[in-house]
């Protein structure tokens, strides 16, 4: 005798969940009118008179390759939304550790120093009253021209002519723009050698040096109080640039969010500023020849004798040149770094940053 094995599970008012050793099927329906559907595509209604003892049963069981295929490719269907649910759970976690991991290294990215000086003693391109390299070699081009035999059988001469000396126009304006470039550079690097404080807003301006860091939601405002000393003030702006959501994969490879503790966010955070600070500083002694730069960090935070926020310092530090180029940026902490350096900081592992006083320059 063999032995059945059925179990069936309400799920709802009139649907029912039938579990058995050859699939799994629903039942829809109420007392004496049932339709049920059974994982293997076969499909069966049942309609009785309650009381009677007399029902009438129907069911179809798609035999045709193209109904039987269609269970196949639902399956794969709901097989490939779950791939695809678990690589964007996948990719939003790596976009997070990218995030975390770019805010606490952003101290090591920095532009290569530029070298005003040779700058300024770089050759020109060419003597100023000779006729360029590059429009010299298209006049040799143009002089160098001999027509092909398809060029006469096809009455091309005259075009190819027409398209040499146009070619010459081009490579002069060419030499040209070189030049001009070359002259102003060299006029740049000489007014930044000799100190001319609104040259250095100029190179700022033209540099650009923090475009990645307003990425995190910061601005910034640079003075230059004298040829030797840069000032840069940062608005850190914590509720764009912290995040406060931890994104991890379950075991399963789902998404899983939780809001991240607060000793983890002002860990973070205390990174950041750090971090930011030092690169700020980092820059302006790359860009400029400067000896000193001060970086003051500003957080809004509520004032509660007033009732509104307001921009409060958090960080001061006064960066030396010689100290900070002979730091190894790829194993420094920001935060440890300061130590090293005239500062002022009030931080709390539970509580942030306080508010501190400035450094007088």
């Amino acid at each position: 005798m063999g032995l059945r094995f059925r179990k069936s599970i309400k799920i709802a008012p009139g649907v029912r969940m039938n579990v058995g050793k050859r699939g799994v099927g629903v039942s829809v329906g109420t007392r004496g009118l049932r339709h049920t559907i059974n994982s293997s595509g076969r499909a069966t209604s049942t309609v009785g008179l309650p009381g009677t003892g007399i029902s009438y049963s129907t069911s179809r069981s798609y035999k045709t390759p193209a109904h039987q295929q269609r269970n196949e490719l639902a399956k794969r269907e709901r097989e490939q939304a779950k791939l695809a649910e678990q690589e964007h759970a996948k990719l939003q976690v790596e976009l997070y550790e990218n995030r975390i991991e770019r805010m606490r290294s952003i101290h090591q990215e920095c532009d290569e120093p530029v070298d005003w000086k040779a700058i300024y003693h770089q050759e020109p391109p060419f003597e100023v009253d000779r006729i360029g390299p590059t429009e010299q070699n298209a006049r040799d081009q143009l002089e160098s021209y001999r027509p092909s035999w398809i060029d006469r059988l096809f009455n091309r001469e005259s075009k190819q002519r027409q398209r040499l000396e146009q070619d010459v126009h081009a490579a002069a304006e060419a030499d040209r723009t070189r030049y001009e470039e070359w002259r102003e550079a060299r006029e740049l690097a000489k007014r930044v050698l000799l100190g001319e404080v609104d040259t250095y807003y100029d190179v700022i301006e033209s540099f650009q040096p923090f475009d990645d860091l307003l990425e995190f939601g910061s601005g910034f405002e640079c003075n230059v109080p004298s040829p030797e000393i840069v000032q840069v003030a940062f608005d850190v702006n914590a509720q764009e640039a912290i995040p406060t959501t931890a994104y991890s994969l379950t075991k399963t490879g789902k998404l899983s969010e939780r809001a991240m503790t607060k000793t983890a966010y002002y860990d973070l955070y205390q990174d950041y500023v750090c971090g930011a600070a030092l690169r700020i500083a980092r820059e302006m002694f790359a860009l400029l020849p400067v000896q000193v730069v001060y970086v003051q960090a500003y957080e809004k935070q509520l004032n509660t004798s007033t009732g509104h926020e307001e921009d409060v310092l958090i960080l001061t530090v006064q960066y030396d040149r010689q100290t900070l180029e002979q730091m190894n940026m790829s194993r420094v902490d920001p935060s440890d770094a300061l130590e090293q350096f005239t500062y002022r900081m009030n931080f709390r592992k539970t509580k942030g940053f306080a508010p501190v006083e400035g450094i007088q320059t």
